[in-house]
């Protein structure tokens, strides 16, 4: 789509969603056409916002608003079972940020509506198999197009990637990593109450996931596999003490470790990450410093807790969603009543927003690799050190996520021929040699280094 056919730079599809609301809030405060002189610079013009209800996205924008008057933006009515209407909302912007989840149900439409039309595309899903089919079923269409769409631009994925490339600088030759793992502890002055979508999404993601292992061995084309130094790691205990950073831990089966591996294989495909579709040789040169700096290592989450009690009620909720998610009748049970069965981390209305503020959460990233690159191919060999890094931010599901996503949709707009032509890709390789770290950090997430050591055997 060329730039001056679109008539808004962004629309926000569904901004009365417990989510969205709050990427309209967010987006508000760089819309430059604003008294706010702090997006004086912004490259955010105009924004539309979209859904099935016009009443409730007008109580949206005056909430979003408050105190200030509500700003006039169009309202535009759109439902993702009518593609008539998707079709009009890309034909219509640069740029559609899509809130609409669970994405296995709703995404694929607006995907191809955006693909279709040439416009760009951002969500916040979380779930591994929408992402990987869409990629799959629509990216050489998107690079014909010229539509970029980059899905897991929220909590979901964006802090495990990012935090991963900051560990992985920090290992400077002859050093690197073997393994790096991340560990999530979510933290409040109050309770910690999750989105009832990423809920949703979970069940989901348990009643299809035979599903998503089908699609994968029935992919013709294997994606390509970096090379690690070292041996491979063990799985190690299910119950981990991560003594260092005070958690106990256990796997999270989230999105994040697929969407790391998706971009290290981009990675390894090409060395020098993803050209833009009409760089300057300063960009060039900057792109190629950047990803020939970030080192492959095996990637893996955990979530994480002070106490252990609170790692067997995360086990117990896990056992929950497992047993119920694989038939219809558990999987209604689940959904109809969420905070029986998540023992009171996620309801139907969400949480309040004294709730939201009072929330934030800490993300470790344990890197161990060797001290000298020539040690990993010795046998029996073991990683002889280890760098902690940290990633901090705000709540995730209605804090964080709005910052990443609009952040990730300012720098498409104002750095879109540094970016790739068109085609599906994590956020990862296309962000990551940008100024996305620094954005955050000016936005309320903090990247820290926390030890550098040397490992006893």
């Amino acid at each position: 789509m060329e730039e001056n056919a679109a008539k808004f730079d962004v629309i926000i599809l569904g901004a009365s969603g417990f989510t969205g609301k709050y990427v309209l809030k967010e987006a508000l405060k760089f819309l430059n056409n604003q008294s706010s002189s702090s997006s004086s610079q912004s490259p955010l013009t105009s924004i539309a916002i979209a859904g099935r209800n016009p009443t409730k996205l007008s109580q949206t924008l005056k909430w979003s608003s408050h105190p200030n008057p509500p700003p006039s933006i169009p309202i535009l009515p759109a439902d993702t079972s009518d593609p008539s209407s998707l079709r009009s909302l890309s034909s219509q912007t640069r740029l559609i940020l899509n809130c609409v989840g669970p994405f296995r149900l709703h995404g694929e439409p607006v995907v191809s509506a955006c693909v279709d039309s040439g416009c760009d595309y951002l969500d916040i899903c979380g779930e591994p198999e929408f992402m990987e089919r869409m990629e799959s079923d629509y990216h050489d269409r998107a690079y014909e197009t010229g539509s970029l769409v980059v899905s897991a631009c929220g909590f979901d994925s964006v802090p495990a990637e990012i935090g991963f490339f900051f560990n992985s600088l920090q290992w400077v030759g002859p050093a690197v990593p073997n393994r790096v793992t991340a560990y999530l502890g979510l933290e409040s002055g109050k309770r910690i109450v999750g989105n009832f979508a990423t809920y949703e999404s979970a069940v989901l993601g348990v009643a299809n996931a035979k599903d998503l292992q089908v699609f994968r061995r029935s992919r013709t084309r294997r994606r390509a596999r970096p090379q690690i130094p070292g041996p491979s790691p063990s799985k190690g205990q299910t119950i981990e003490h991560q003594k260092n950073i005070g958690l106990w831990a256990v796997v999270l089966p989230s999105a994040d470790a697929s969407v790391v591996r998706r971009t290290l294989s981009t990675l390894t495909e090409n060395p020098n990450g993803l050209p833009g579709s009409n760089e300057s040789s300063e960009t060039v040169q900057k792109r190629e410093a950047f990803w020939s700096s970030v080192k492959p290592a095996h990637f893996g989450v955990k979530i994480g807790s002070k106490s252990l009690f609170g790692i067997l009620r995360i086990i117990m909720v896990g056992i929950c969603i497992g047993l119920f998610g694989s038939t219809g009748f558990g999987r209604w049970l689940l959904l109809k009543f969420p905070s029986l069965f998540s023992l009171g981390w996620f309801r139907k209305n969400g949480p309040s927003e004294e709730e939201v503020k009072s929330a934030s959460f800490r993300m470790w990233f344990v890197g161990r690799g060797f001290s000298n690159e020539s040690l990993a191919s010795q046998e029996n060999t073991k990683p002889d050190m280890e760098i902690v890094t940290r990633v901090t931010g705000p709540e995730i599901g209605y804090v964080t996520t709005p910052i990443i996503l609009v952040q990730c949709a300012l720098i498409l707009l104002s750095q879109r021929k540094n970016l790739p032509k068109g085609g599906v890709f994590p956020p990862g390789i296309v962000f990551g040699h940008t100024d996305l770290q620094q954005k955050l950090q000016q936005n309320g997430i903090s990247f820290d280094v926390i030890s550098k050591s040397t490992i006893s055997s």
